[in-house]
């Protein structure tokens, strides 16, 4: 088969590779599409670790079953699925909680660290056991389904904090996750959602798509906006959505006492936290991993579009053009959002 392979840091070849095969309890899927995550694009330069060359990279893909192997019973050649990026095991702990996300042995597909190697989806084929697999519902396309499990962890991410009817949120960050958590939170009742970033294309963005309001933390103290906006108290809750320490700052200072703020970037692996103002104003804080069993009514919400793919995709090109893209996206180049590669779109002539 033919696949996108990193094989040293930030360098691609779109080459020949050996083709997988399903183990007992797995299936074979011809790739239709799949999306470069900001987890891809960040890992390509070795920063975090878990995308050690070679390595086929894509976790968010969608395609054809193939073939099946001697032991699945759920599903059968040519039924059109998705899957979830983590491989459970769903024997250990907390998979027997239904906490998939925390599984002790916890693999995600496109992802190479000193533990394990597991080949993705920037390929024509890839395996995937049948306990992560999903149908698409009938009338949702292979690129919008691909996009489920970024669609996923913001539903995930709006699901842990209480919310009510009418509460107003503040989204810090309107990268691709950020827009999602805003139309999530849109979706679950929140009466208001402020989008707070650097870059006005995405906050133009996020008012589509439906905050109510949108503030530039570059040209405005985010904080003091937000209290002006929800009556000098603050929001009820916030969701940070970068992962680094000013974001986290304005995140936690931005709702009121006894409000919550919800972590769901990673950007940095550490970030500094005013620890007195969290504990004297009794915030409280939700870390926020992957998804847990989201995916059926993403995939819901995405085909009657509740939650809208469209507008976050930059563009559907092909498998082959894939290293000139992540070059693109690594060097964020503005307007990009999501971009989809797709190994069936042949390269123009």
């Amino acid at each position: 088969m033919k696949a996108l392979v990193l094989t040293a840091y930030k360098q691609f070849e779109y080459r020949d590779a050996p083709d997988p095969r399903p183990g007992r309890d797995e299936v074979l899927i011809k790739v239709a599409a799949c999306g470069i995550c900001g987890s891809d694009v960040h890992g390509m330069d070795g920063s975090s670790g878990r995308r050690i060359p070679p390595i086929i990279m894509g976790h968010e893909a969608a395609g054809v079953i193939v073939e099946v192997g001697r032991e699945v019973r759920g599903y059968k050649v040519g039924e059109r699925v998705t899957f979830d990026s983590t491989v459970y095991c769903g024997e250990c702990f907390f998979c027997r909680r239904g906490e998939m996300n925390l599984c002790d042995n916890r693999r995600v597909l496109g992802v190479s660290t000193e533990e394990y190697r597991r080949n993705g989806a920037f390929a024509e084929y890839v395996v995937a056991p049948e306990r992560i697999l999903y149908r698409l519902p009938k009338g949702l396309s292979f690129e919008h389904a691909s996009l489920v499990e970024a669609t996923s962890i913001a539903v995930h991410a709006v699901g842990r904090p209480p919310i009510r009817l009418g509460d107003a949120a503040v989204v810090v960050g309107t990268g691709m996750i950020g827009l999602f958590v805003v139309q999530a939170l849109r979706a679950a009742g929140v009466g208001r959602v402020i989008a707070v970033d650097i870059d006005q294309s995405r906050l133009d963005l996020a008012r589509k798509l439906g905050a109510t309001e949108s503030i530039r933390s570059d040209q405005s103290d985010a904080v003091a906006e937000i209290r002006k906006l929800t009556e000098g108290r603050g929001a009820d809750l916030s969701f940070e959505v970068v992962g680094a320490t000013p974001t986290l700052r304005t995140a936690s200072e931005c709702v009121r006492k006894g409000g919550s703020v919800t972590l769901v970037g990673n950007l940095a692996r550490q970030a500094e936290l005013q620890l007195q103002s969290v504990v004297t104003r009794q915030v409280t804080l939700y870390g926020s991993c992957a998804s847990s069993g989201e995916y059926p009514i993403c995939l819901n919400m995405l085909n009657r579009k509740v939650i809208q793919a469209e507008p976050i995709i930059s563009a559907v090109a092909p498998l082959q053009d894939g290293a000139v893209w992540f070059d693109r996206l690594y060097r964020r180049e503005p307007g990009l959002m999501k971009v989809i590669l797709a190994p069936t779109i042949p390269v123009p002539a």
